[in-house]
């Protein structure tokens, strides 16, 4: 019966219109124009996007994420390394999704699950105006035996401006590094504001005195609340988890010496995620915007080549303006 309808439809169509032939027969046009279609032999073979990556373009992005300079990098790592050298491969989510495919992306360490993050108090909007420090331990050669790192953090740029490696926590050596730390960066009295938790060491009267005496805000963490130093245990989180970072140090020299290499990385060389995958050198010393003309011209150029693998012209990340530490919430408007 619907395909005497439907021959009476293809005989009516050239007179009146397909739409006016399908309503005065009562059939449906998407079932008339179902009917008319050729039949196909199995499923639809699958679209493929003209912006997709070819096959030598996505072989050529495992094998440089894979290799021996960039093995134990994340892939924003690799990108904002790649992007300054003046090469773009594929954006980060790409890379993200062809190590996915591959198996090739999990936890190193089984994470520990944590409360959300305390929102930050003290703003910093420039370089030396907070400044965040904590004490950590390295494990020793025997069990029960511990070195403490005692390093000072700048809150806006990321930049290690002190650490050292002792045998013990000293409020005197606390006070030593942060003096140290002051002097050599030239920080004016009443600029900078030092957070840090309520050990013994950051309570302690010398610390207090000699911050007092140079001008400089203390604050500290609430009790029983880790996280309102995040900077900081972010920081030791990079360290620790970091593919060279041993069990455990033979001695303090070894320690010493593997905290000097890694402190000249992540000052120099590390892209750090939350300032725009800049090092915390250039942020630190007034060079990020430089760097990220430089990556724009790359990127730019990789949208002219190419605009149709884009969905808008790709921008090189910017640097937030301010950083917080226990931000204040907003108070409700009145109406």
């Amino acid at each position: 019966m619907d395909a005497i309808i439907d021959k009476a439809i293809e005989e009516l169509a050239p007179v009146v219109g397909r739409k006016a032939a399908c309503a005065a027969l009562g059939r449906s046009r998407a079932s008339h124009y179902r009917a008319r279609r050729t039949p196909r032999c199995g499923p639809p073979a699958p679209r493929r996007s003209h912006r997709r990556l070819g096959d030598h373009e996505v072989d050529a992005v495992i094998d440089t994420l894979n290799s021996e300079r960039f093995c134990d990098k994340a892939p924003a790592q690799v990108w904002a390394t790649l992007l300054d050298e003046g090469t773009y491969l594929a954006s980060v989510s790409t890379m993200y999704r062809l190590l996915r495919e591959r198996s090739l992306v999990r936890e190193r360490r089984a994470q520990a699950r944590r409360p959300a993050l305390i929102k930050p108090e003290l703003v910093a909007t420039a370089p030396n105006q907070v400044w965040s420090w904590d004490i950590t331990k390295l494990a020793g050669p025997y069990k029960w035996t511990w070195f403490q790192l005692y390093t000072i953090l700048d809150v806006y740029s990321r930049y290690a401006v002190g650490w050292l490696v002792a045998p013990r926590e000293s409020a005197t050596l606390a006070e030593q590094l942060i003096a140290d730390a002051i002097y050599r960066h030239e920080v004016p009295s009443g600029q900078l504001t030092l957070h840090a938790d309520r050990g013994s060491s950051m309570t302690s009267r010398t610390v207090s005195q000699l911050l007092a005496d140079l001008g400089v805000l203390q604050s500290h963490s609430r009790p029983h609340v880790s996280n309102d130093n995040p900077y900081s245990e972010s920081q030791f989180k990079t360290l620790k988890y970091s593919p060279t970072f041993p069990k455990h140090f033979a001695n303090i020299a070894g320690a010493r010496s593997f905290c000097d290499g890694f402190f000249d990385y992540y000052n120099n060389e590390h892209r750090h995620s939350g300032i725009g995958l800049h090092t915390p050198a250039d942020v630190h010393f007034g060079m990020a915007e430089v760097v990220r003309e430089k990556r724009q011209d790359v990127l730019d150029a990789a949208y002219a080549a190419m605009p149709s693998r884009f969905r808008r012209p790709p921008q090189a990340p910017r640097i937030p303006e301010v950083f917080w530490i226990n931000r204040p919430e907003e108070a409700p408007i009145a109406i």
